[in-house]
């Protein structure tokens, strides 16, 4: 389905998350840029926090900033898996529609903010060793590995931000060592065999999604995208059977049961519901 035709729900809430600024609020029928709406006029937040944050752009305005919009800028990667997008008196357009916000909000960069999200997942087994089956659909049980986000306390998968010329091979499993296993904090004989470990299992991997992410921080000017990919243990015998301890921007981690009753931080759900499609389990 093209991106453009796609309506996002919870980058349009009552009010941005961070910062308790008020969104304007409008139905699904005028989220498109292209449907008239001569009444749209939303206020305009960018994060205090990122003033002269190294990683952050600049304001817009600012004389010393000029993007290339659509292209790689530098090392920094200005193109949207959703396409070209549109530039509005110097600003991108969020190639999705109107947020009911303006400005970048708290995201660091205007127009894309990519990111990849690795999709860890095992079978769960029972006591003696036997993948345990759902008895409503008669289908074995898929876990993935979730981590609680401090910011917002929500569920989700170890992802983060892509950074300026990484590939995203190398965030993935950045980010799973940082916030699933605790890389940061951890002693330089056990950072090793879990370096070794993260990068054997992540050598191999089934890409499920690459796009335009309905996440909460999004704006008129900036949105997330990203790359998730699904790694699956399939014996338990890798990252299936690590301990798993929570790390930098994770407050808590654990294997989590696929199930379509799950309740996760932007369209983490979907990343999720097609791991469990992909390998034939319990939804």
């Amino acid at each position: 389905m093209p991106f453009r035709n796609l309506i996002h729900i919870k980058c349009r809430s009552n009010y941005y998350p961070f910062g308790g600024i008020k969104r304007f609020v409008f139905p699904d029928s005028l989220v498109p840029w292209n449907t008239t709406f001569s009444d749209y006029n939303p206020d305009e937040y960018n994060s205090p926090s990122l003033t002269n944050k190294p990683w952050a752009d600049p304001n817009i305005g600012d004389p010393s900033f000029n993007p290339k919009w659509n292209e790689l800028d530098g090392n920094i990667n200005r193109v949207s898996y959703a396409g070209v997008y549109f530039i509005n008196e110097g600003r991108p357009l969020n190639p999705l529609g109107r947020t009911g916000l303006r400005g970048r909000g708290v995201l660091g960069r205007w127009g894309p903010n990519h990111a990849a999200d690795p999709v860890v997942t095992r079978w769960k087994l029972s006591d003696d060793g036997r993948r345990e089956i759902d008895p409503s659909t008669n289908l074995y049980i898929l876990q993935f590995c979730a981590i609680q986000r401090k910011d917002s306390g929500e569920w989700a998968l170890p992802g983060g931000m892509v950074d300026p010329g990484e590939q995203v091979g190398i965030t993935l499993q950045r980010e799973f060592l940082e916030e699933a296993l605790n890389s940061l904090e951890s002693k330089p004989d056990e950072l090793a065999k879990k370096q070794k470990m993260v990068s054997d299992f992540f050598a191999g991997g089934y890409e499920i999604y690459k796009g335009y992410v309905d996440d909460p921080r999004n704006t008129d000017n900036a949105w997330m995208e990203t790359v998730a990919v699904n790694f699956h243990d399939d014996d338990g015998t890798s990252v299936g059977k690590f301990q798993l301890k929570a790390g930098d921007d994770a407050k808590n981690v654990k294997w989590m049961n696929i199930d379509q009753n799950l309740s996760l931080y932007a369209n983490h759900s979907f990343f999720v519901q097609t791991a469990a499609m992909l390998h034939g389990a319990h939804w």
